[in-house]
């Protein structure tokens, strides 16, 4: 009786060990299923608030996501920006872009894009540019990726109390760059040209991300563009600095 209180110590030990390892295995194959999903969705939210001499308030909302499949990539961006002070807005603007590429080469590519932007202080009601061209990925490591793209297009747009909207075919030129500085920060820069008859634009967003804690994690976005015609009254550039909390899922 002695002897086998060890044996079943003994027992005991190795099937708690078991279950252990089964659950550890469990839990990272839960991890690589994951890891192995095609969708890829962050949602960022900044908001400032002052009072005093002056009150102001800034809201800021931004939504990504992509859908990768084989050769297939599609992509999303949405955000808005609203601000005021004392009670009277003095920003108000919308973008949404999406595009589709598909993979024919390991780093050639065709895409596909449409953006539709309404900013009430731009001068412009709305404008609306589609585009059609071919993508290569230039640079293709861990920590460094650079894709350039190039492309004909159509853009339609309406000047503010204009009776009419105004349309014209484009050339689109863009670079986007990737690094990944460590595991928990990295570094965008996109450069985006559409050039037509009618306006040419320019469009600079550079940002640093930062993680948090898991899923959650600090961006910084500096945008600039420029327009080299504008309506009366308008500026040829626009700058915005935001800073916003990012939740990944």
């Amino acid at each position: 009786m002695t002897r086998s209180v060890p044996l079943i110590g003994a027992s005991l030990v190795l099937a708690v060990t078991q279950v252990l390892a089964v659950d550890v295995e469990e839990k990272e194959k839960e991890k690589e299923k994951e890891k192995e999903s095609p969708w890829s969705t962050t949602a960022g939210l900044g908001f400032v608030n002052t009072s005093g001499n002056t009150n102001t308030e800034t809201l800021v909302f931004k939504f990504d996501t992509a859908y990768e499949i084989e050769k297939w990539k599609h992509e999303a961006h949405f955000e808005t920006l609203k601000a005021s002070a004392d009670d009277v807005s003095t920003a108000d603007r919308k973008l949404l872009t999406a595009q589709s590429n598909y993979k024919f080469r390991p780093r050639d590519y065709f895409y596909g894009n449409i953006s539709y932007e309404d900013d009430k202080f731009s001068g412009f009601e709305y404008q609306v540019k589609l585009s059609l061209g071919y993508g290569r990925k230039l640079i293709v490591t861990d920590r460094h990726k650079l894709d350039a793209e190039i492309g004909p297009g159509y853009r339609n747009f309406k000047v503010d109390d204009a009776p009419d909207s105004e349309d014209e075919a484009l050339l689109r030129l863009a670079g986007k760059y990737k690094w990944i500085i460590s595991d928990y920060s990295e570094f965008t820069q996109d450069l985006i040209g559409d050039f037509g008859e009618l306006q040419d634009e320019l469009r600079s967003v550079t940002g640093l991300r930062t993680s948090i804690y898991e899923s959650l994690a600090l961006r910084l976005t500096y945008t600039v563009r420029y327009l080299d015609k504008v309506p009366v009254g308008n500026e040829n550039y626009d700058r915005t600095t935001s800073i916003t909390l990012d939740y990944t899922f």
